[in-house]
């Protein structure tokens, strides 16, 4: 599971864009996904501020 910091993240959109499953969203508030996430981490790894993160995967 991607969590997202919402004091960090930027709103630049550059998760949306990458994400391969079309599985990320982005409102007013904080970025939400969809059942499409299969937590392959892309996102995280191109977050510019560190604002996502895996949680969990047990």
């Amino acid at each position: 599971m991607i969590t997202v910091d919402t004091n960090k993240c930027l709103h630049c959109g550059l998760c949306v864009g990458s994400c391969p499953h079309n599985a990320i969203f982005m409102n007013e508030v904080t970025l939400e996904f969809n059942d499409d996430c299969v937590s392959c981490g892309i996102c995280v790894r191109l977050c510019p501020v560190g604002a996502m993160k895996m949680v969990g995967g047990d």
